[in-house]
């Protein structure tokens, strides 16, 4: 008898812990009511207000990330449109004001943080908004409430989990062969002319769940990014509190990390996202969908079209929570890498009294102005970076015109030039890393070959020298072929070229 394959199970303090289930008593209600950022949302003075630009501006197109002055004008626009249609005048308060006031502590509708390499804040929607959201649009009556595919679902996945944990391989085997039999009969029964098609009451309920499944993934992907961040957050409490030797605080750093990756939610999404990074996959969710949304059923429903492109929404999502676990990594490699803690223990000392200062009073800020500064980072201005003083180049024109030899010269070489695209060339080396997470040149100019010629290349190498992602493989030569104006094939050996994503 073969070896029963069981998959793994995560291992580590994290992946041990488990979701607890709400009691629904007075006191379990009361203290929900008052800490839970969805309660107070749909508690809040301008409830209406919040909700209905919260949702337009997030959840409508999935932006997941927006920049201050985009969100403060498009808010203000927002106000003006109340003020001046429906005359509503409770909102005297500026637009940038109401956008601080829900990214607080006591709100925690918005998360308000600054991105690398960029002074200004941006914005993006907490989990717990978007559940109140969620929760508001759950409360318009439906027309159509189907049972019948949930009841399907539940018995699929039921059906999974037991014989997903069967142990016994013979008990597999006859389940395999009883679902092989039920096939065979229906393929009998299929070209004996007993073709079974589903009505369109079916076909609605199924769509109707698909549709809802398909926008409760959009919402977990930022509960999964969310999580990840916290997990990220008592990592940093760590370290600003560790006094022990650093030998420890590394141990207890990579077994924290590795808890992440193999914790159910990380295990569950690196499952997804391999699912959904095949190319097959994504070819064959896109058929499915066009020819779904070509029923004469779904029709007539007037669903939603942004359906159709519902994978593209999860791609770009997913893209979002892979760049901020990636980012969470390199900031923590930052840390370890911080040599100041050897040379100079007094002052990383100081910087962690004061951290811990702060997390100490993070839940209770003094009353009145607790910090205020200028600016994100100081400017300064050397005096040897001014330029010195030159005097100004004064022209000397002459009045007068020489006149030509009358000599016949060709003037063509003056509009023959060649102008190479960069933007054409990027692009093509994205579509390439859209569906693979590297690629080389070579295998960018097999599928997109090279139209200008030699100016081509080169414009492929100055955009793989500005690129901080791609590589330069000195030890390993490529070929870069191409036909040349007389049809003559051309041929650069050069290094290889790696685009990563």
């Amino acid at each position: 008898m073969g070896k029963i394959k069981r998959k793994a199970s995560g291992r580590g303090p994290i992946a041990k812990k488990r979701s607890r289930k709400l009691d629904m008593d007075f006191a379990s209600l009361t203290t929900l009511r008052k800490t839970h950022p969805a309660w107070r949302l749909l508690m809040a003075d301008h409830a209406p207000l919040i909700a209905s630009f919260l949702h337009r501006v997030f959840l409508q197109p999935n932006v997941r990330v927006m920049a201050r002055q985009d969100l403060v004008s498009k808010l203000e626009d927002e106000l003006f449109h109340l003020t001046e249609t429906l005359g509503i005048e409770d909102f005297a308060r500026g637009a940038g004001d109401y956008l601080d006031e829900w990214a607080r502590n006591d709100k925690g509708w918005l998360r308000k943080f600054y991105p690398p390499g960029s002074d200004e804040a941006h914005f993006d929607l907490t989990p717990a908004a978007e559940k109140a959201l969620a929760w508001l649009e759950s409360l318009t009556q439906r027309t159509f409430v189907g049972t019948e595919s949930r009841l399907l679902t539940v018995f699929e996945l039921l059906r999974q989990m037991v014989t997903g944990t069967e142990a016994d391989a013979d008990a597999r085997i006859a389940e395999l062969e009883t679902r092989k039999a039920e096939i065979d009969r229906e393929i009998e029964r299929i070209r004996s002319g007993d073709l079974a098609l589903l009505d369109d009451t079916a076909i609605r309920d199924r769509f109707q769940q698909a549709s809802s499944v398909a926008r409760e993934l959009l919402g977990d992907f930022r509960e999964v990014e969310h999580n990840f961040r916290q997990l990220d957050r008592r990592v940093r409490e760590e370290i600003a509190t560790w006094e022990g030797r650093k030998g420890l605080l590394l141990e207890k750093i990579f077994g924290e990390r590795d808890a992440i990756a193999d914790s159910d939610q990380g295990r569950s999404f690196r499952a997804f996202w391999d699912f959904l990074m095949s190319p097959a996959r994504q070819e064959e969710l896109s058929e499915l969908l066009d020819h779904v949304f070509a029923l004469p059923a779904i029709d007539s429903l007037e669903a939603d079209p942004r359906l159709k492109r519902i994978h593209y929404d999860w791609l770009e999502a997913g893209e979002q929570t892979q760049r901020t676990v990636a980012r969470l990594s390199q900031q923590l490699r930052r840390y370890l890498d911080d040599r100041a803690f050897l040379e100079n223990r007094r002052i990383m000392q100081l910087l962690h009294e004061i951290e811990a200062s702060a997390l100490a009073v993070r839940d209770a800020l003094p009353p009145g102005g607790f910090m205020d500064i200028d600016e994100a980072a100081p400017t300064v201005h050397m005096p040897m970076e001014r330029p010195m003083y030159f005097p100004p180049v004064k022209p000397l024109i002459t009045a007068e015109v020489r006149a030509g030899d009358e000599a016949r010269i060709d003037a063509e070489a003056l509009f023959d030039q060649v102008i190479v695209d960069k933007a054409r060339l990027q692009a093509n080396i994205r579509r390439l890393l859209a569906v693979r997470h590297q690629t080389t040149l070579r295998e960018v100019t097999l599928e997109h070959p090279i139209q200008e010629g030699l100016a081509e290349v080169v414009a492929y190498l100055c955009l793989a020298a500005g690129d901080e992602n791609a590589l330069f493989d000195e030890t390993t030569p490529d070929c870069i072929a191409w036909r040349g104006e007389q049809g003559w094939e051309r041929v650069a050996r050069l290094p290889r070229v790696i685009f990563n994503r």
